[in-house]
């Protein structure tokens, strides 16, 4: 029987990889994004935009059709730079409908058939700014109710047979770093330099610990908020 796995925002950077990583671990995977994959990695692809909630509903209503898929990883997300008093409340709704209502729903959604199952994994991508970083506040509010939900699915779920964990990113290089810290800029060395392993992180650094989370043999993990930062979580180079 084919395990099937879901994908949001699967077209680039992380949700590209953790898509690659997934065929390679032998799931079938559906991806979700609202732009053309970047290559083909086999995995199925359906276009939605995951911001608007009754299309999401209906991508999720036609790919449940004849499969029971016990595995999602809520990637999707956008970023927002801008302080407190800089951020509106138009851009704060729509950081949290894509980054955390999204995750919400298609839970939601695939819930039942993995109750009927008895089994289920969720992985939800959660970041390094909910510990705190000037200048994102929507962006790390977003990121903080992730982490909420994770841990309070997690308590409501395990009886289940469903474990819900998060993964939380430090600096990698994708689209939505650059946007934010073009490179060479003045910021983006400051990062890099503190980063205590030495190197800016990767897509295939987080795929690693997706297929970790997402593999049966981890039942005994739940709840939990994985940081793949490069120590700075701990704190930074001197």
């Amino acid at each position: 029987m084919s395990e099937y796995a879901l994908v949001t925002g699967g077209s680039r950077n992380i949700g590209r990889a953790i898509c690659g990583h997934l065929v390679a671990d032998g799931y079938q995977v559906i991806q979700f994004d609202v732009v053309e994959p970047e290559d083909n990695n086999a995995a199925s692809f359906v276009r939605v935009d995951l911001a608007d909630a009754e299309a999401t509903a209906a991508a999720l209503a036609e790919v449940r059709q004849g499969r029971r898929i016990t595995r999602l990883i809520n990637n999707v997300g956008i970023g927002h730079v801008g302080s407190v008093e800089e951020t509106s409340l138009e851009d704060f709704d729509k950081v949290m409908r894509l980054n955390a209502r999204a995750a919400l729903q298609c839970t939601q959604a695939l819930l039942p058939g993995m109750r009927e199952a008895g089994f289920g994994r969720i992985v939800n991508l959660a970041s390094r700014a909910v510990a705190g970083i000037p200048g994102i506040t929507a962006y790390a509010a977003s990121k903080a109710a992730i982490v909420g939900m994770t841990r309070t699915w997690a308590m409501e779920l395990a009886r289940h047979g469903i474990t819900v964990n998060a993964i939380a990113p430090g600096p990698i290089d994708t689209d939505m770093y650059r946007d934010m810290n073009p490179p060479g800029s003045a910021n983006d060395r400051r990062i890099r330099e503190g980063i205590p392993v030495g190197r800016i992180g990767t897509p295939e650094d987080i795929a690693n610990a997706a297929s970790f989370f997402l593999d049966a043999r981890s039942g005994f993990v739940t709840g939990q908020v994985l940081f793949v930062c490069g120590g700075l979580s701990i704190g930074r180079q001197a």
